[in-house]
């Protein structure tokens, strides 16, 4: 049986290249389908609802992978018409062609860089990151909070999985079943082992200085949103 009482040090085979762009992008491509009937956007679009008021907004997603959660971004600001300018930053290049490719049409911005290194040109208003910050180490991610809050103007949003033996036993099997991408296969499991409890973000928060600021939420189903409003 897996220990789910800390952070699993397994790597994921997407963060260890020596990948095919199709097996690459066809990755992203089930990932969004899986994000689609797991709700996984709904947080994050819910929070930004009510930032999409007033002046426009610029918007940085940290590691956008396939920019699936910006093209959603992206039509709710034009149904709340909302200003935004948006902004991909992912470190894997092939993610900038895969995102392109699943939006041609699209005014989204996408940048290939690492997050730390990574300079926008303009203010940021808002940091997104989505199922992102299990691919970090526990010191990567103080790191990142801070960085986070020293770019972002009116605020940034975590949203992750929760570390638990059902959500990881259930896509196991699931994808198992249903899905022939190796990289599916094996890391969706693993990127649950490798994500959080409450407990974890609440440490992780005192460690950044940030713990009186934030607020950490569980949100169904077996998610876990970390966020800071500003304004």
């Amino acid at each position: 049986m897996r220990d789910f009482s800390h952070r699993s040090g397994q790597s994921e085979l997407m963060d260890e290249g020596g990948l095919s762009f199709e097996e690459f992008h066809h990755c992203l491509r089930s990932l969004e389908v899986i994000n689609v009937l797991t709700l996984a956007y709904r947080p994050t679009l819910r929070w930004l609802k009510g930032m999409m008021v007033g002046a426009p907004l610029s918007i940085l997603d940290a590691g956008s992978g396939g920019g699936d959660m910006l093209r959603r971004v992206e039509r709710q600001a034009k149904h709340a018409r909302c200003s935004a300018s948006l902004t991909g930053v992912d470190l894997n290049p092939w993610s900038k062609q895969s995102a392109t490719l699943s939006s041609p049409s699209s005014a989204i911005r996408y940048e290939t860089a690492d997050i730390f290194d990574f300079e926008a040109k303009t203010s940021v208003d808002i940091v997104i990151c989505s199922l992102f910050t299990h691919h970090l180490s526990d010191g990567q991610i103080v790191d990142f909070l801070r960085w986070m809050d020293g770019r972002a103007n009116k605020g940034w949003f975590i949203n992750d999985l929760q570390r638990h033996k059902l959500p990881y036993y259930f896509i196991k099997a699931a994808t198992a079943l249903f899905s022939h991408n190796r990289l599916i296969r094996h890391d969706a499991a693993v990127s649950v082992s490798r994500s959080f409890t409450v407990a974890d973000w609440r440490n992780l928060l005192d460690r950044a200085d940030l713990r009186a600021r934030a607020r950490v939420q569980w949100v169904f189903p077996f998610r876990i949103c970390v966020s800071c409003r500003k304004v």
